[in-house]
């Protein structure tokens, strides 16, 4: 499969930019033309019906000038304090500058910072989900960073390659471009190694494939091919596709050339479902009536209406067991509403919902999308 023909078969799509594609080192500027030409891509892409957010490095890069830190500054170098004092200021900077190249195709950008507890943390991960596919529905670019500003050093991701693939995961993405200075993997460091190979596809990423990555290099980028590796196990594993590419050119994904190429054995949703269902322990239970029953085994959402009774101590994300009303599990899944919130709307119509509980997260109590029928 060639990276066009692994672009047009995807229907979510998650994009990473790196600090040194899209911050001029010297300068400390943003590479406003690059920008543009990318912008223009994913609006063809939304056009053609996809749903793309892109992950963005460069808040540091942009605020460091104003900081006194040098573009020869390796970011390991630089004390935390700095660096979120200069993420602080960049952040502006860079809303700006994705916010200008998107206008011109009449599309609005968001800026959505994530800490790494957003995706780690249950219900945090499902807000941020609801979030992003909200944007994405409604045809709003999503530019996302890592929220350096109070993040710490022991527990950040250090760069976005492993937030990208987070994100990825996340929000069932099918596929991942990671834009790079270099145009994929190679059995060596080619900077080094005149006789170093490119690598065109990963099928099976091993302690082999791992120990082919170098660290990142001085200057502006904080992540590297090791990063970049690690961020293909999280991608892969949660159904994934993952290509690293080339952005050094201007329409780096409509002109896209060499890669290197991981794929995934599962879908998203397949991967997303499996977690589902061997990998959490239900909170509590519902039991529904034989209508609700019904819309389950054919595909659907479990509404309020089709609950009878409510038990256990569960909060909006946590896992529960679906039942029938003579005790036989159906399936599991991840609510939407609280214990207490499934107790008042239980029985009632959607449309009920936000007079009932005085706000509104949707109409389902789990919808199909995190549910799981038992065989």
């Amino acid at each position: 499969m060639t990276p066009h023909e692994l672009i047009k078969d995807s229907n979510r799509i998650v994009i990473k930019i790196g600090s040194a594609l899209l911050v001029n080192e010297q300068s400390g500027t943003v590479h406003q033309d690059w920008l543009q030409s990318v912008a223009n891509d994913i609006a063809t892409l939304i056009e053609q019906g996809k749903e793309v957010c892109i992950v963005s490095s460069g808040a540091i890069a942009l605020g460091r000038k104003d900081l006194g830190i040098k573009h020869t500054d390796r970011p390991s170098s630089i004390i935390l304090e700095k660096k979120q004092a200069a993420a602080a200021l960049g952040q502006i900077e860079m809303s700006k500058a994705y916010s200008a190249a998107f206008a011109t195709n009449q599309l609005k950008t968001a800026l959505v910072l994530l800490s790494p507890k957003d995706t780690e943390e249950r219900r945090a991960h499902l807000n941020a989900r609801a979030t992003l596919l909200t944007l994405m529905k409604n045809k709003s670019v999503a530019i996302i960073n890592e929220n350096d500003t109070v993040s710490t050093a022991e527990i950040r991701f250090g760069d976005n390659d492993r937030l990208a693939a987070r994100v990825a995961q996340m929000i069932g993405a099918d596929l991942l471009i990671q834009l790079s200075t270099t145009d994929g993997l190679y059995t060596a460091d080619p900077a080094q190694d005149k006789n170093a190979e490119h690598i065109p596809v990963v099928e099976n990423l091993n302690e082999d494939i791992l120990k082919m990555a170098g660290d990142a290099p001085a200057g502006l980028s904080t992540g590297g091919m090791k990063s970049k590796l690690e961020a293909a196990q999280i991608a892969t594993n949660a159904g994934v596709h993952m290509i690293i590419a080339s952005g050094k050119t201007n329409s780096p994904i409509s002109d896209i050339q060499r890669t290197t190429i991981f794929t995934s054995s599962d879908k998203p949703i397949s991967a997303r479902k499996k977690w589902i269902s061997s990998h959490v322990k239900a909170k509590g239970t519902i039991i529904i009536d034989d209508g609700a029953v019904k819309a389950l085994q054919s595909g659907k959402s479990l509404l309020p209406a089709g609950i009878v009774k409510v038990s256990g101590d569960f909060d909006s994300g946590d896992p529960i067991e679906v039942m029938d009303k003579n005790g036989q599990k159906l399936a599991i899944g991840l609510t939407t509403y609280n214990t207490n919130e499934a107790r008042l709307i239980l029985g009632h119509k959607s449309t009920d919902i936000a007079d009932i509980l005085g706000y509104y997260r949707g109409d389902e109590l789990i919808h199909r999308s995190n549910l799981v029928l038992q065989a």
